[in-house]
C-alpha cells in the first residue's frame, strides 16, 4: 500500500459521501432515474438510487485505500470461473 493509493481511496470514500450526502442535490439537477423510480419505490426511488451509488462510492474507496480491493476481485473470479487463483 501507497500513500498515494490511501490518499486516492480517501477521495473516492469523500465523493460517495458527498453523492449520498447531497442525493437531493442531484436529484434537482440530473433527474430522475426510470429503473430506480420503476423498481425501487413510486417517489423515492431515485434518491434511494443515489444514495446506494454513493454507499457502494464509499465501501468501494475505502477497500482501495486498505488494499482490499485485490482480495475481493481474486475471490469474484474463483467464484466466476472455478480458479485457484491466490492473493498475498
Amino acid at each position: 500500500m501507497t500513500i498515494g493509493k490511501f490518499i486516492l481511496g480517501l477521495l473516492i470514500a469523500g465523493g460517495g459521501f458527498l453523492i449520498t450526502w447531497k442525493s437531493e442535490w442531484l436529484l434537482n439537477n440530473f433527474g430522475r432515474i426510470a429503473f430506480a423510480e420503476k423498481h425501487l419505490g413510486s417517489e423515492g426511488g431515485s434518491r434511494l438510487m443515489y444514495k446506494l451509488i454513493g454507499i457502494l462510492f464509499i465501501i468501494i474507496g475505502l477497500m482501495y485505500a486498505t488494499d482490499l480491493t485485490d482480495n475481493l476481485i481474486a475471490s469474484i473470479v474463483n467464484v466466476v470461473f472455478n480458479t485457484q487463483i491466490k492473493v498475498e
